[in-house]
């Protein structure tokens, strides 16, 4: 449990820091910034591995540059569910999920999978 804790709130600086940089996404409160990092989770979990499946052919005439098409298109869904949360186009929503998962990347640097701060220290005496 700790570790979703932890992801979630990562997720949430990530959309945060999406807020701040780039004027195409406006997250109106924090309350808001909670819950959609929440329902980034949700929907990363369980919509978008069905849309990869089922758009999995036009994924491979691309050869993977459609995924980032439905990464955009998960982004904007959480913005279309939410009331606070707006983005206003492709690009925004291509952007703002660049950034929430360059986000997570350099925080999994830190963090491990269950939730602690994690350091790897390797001892080369001889």
């Amino acid at each position: 449990m700790p570790g979703f804790i932890v992801r979630t709130l990562i997720t949430a600086i990530g959309l945060w820091l999406a807020n701040a940089v780039l004027p195409g996404i406006d997250i109106s409160m924090p309350g808001t910034l909670i819950l959609a990092a929440l329902l980034m989770g949700l929907v990363n979990a369980l919509v978008r591995p069905i849309v990869i499946l089922l758009t999995l052919p036009l994924t491979v005439v691309t050869l993977g540059l459609f995924l980032l098409v439905i990464n955009a298109a998960m982004f904007g869904l959480v913005a279309a569910v939410l009331d606070g949360f707006q983005v206003s186009g492709f690009f925004a929503a291509l952007l703002g999920w660049l950034i929430v998962s360059l986000t997570a990347i350099v925080a999994s640097w830190f963090i491990g999978a269950n939730g602690r701060y994690e350091v790897l220290i390797i001892d080369r005496r001889r």
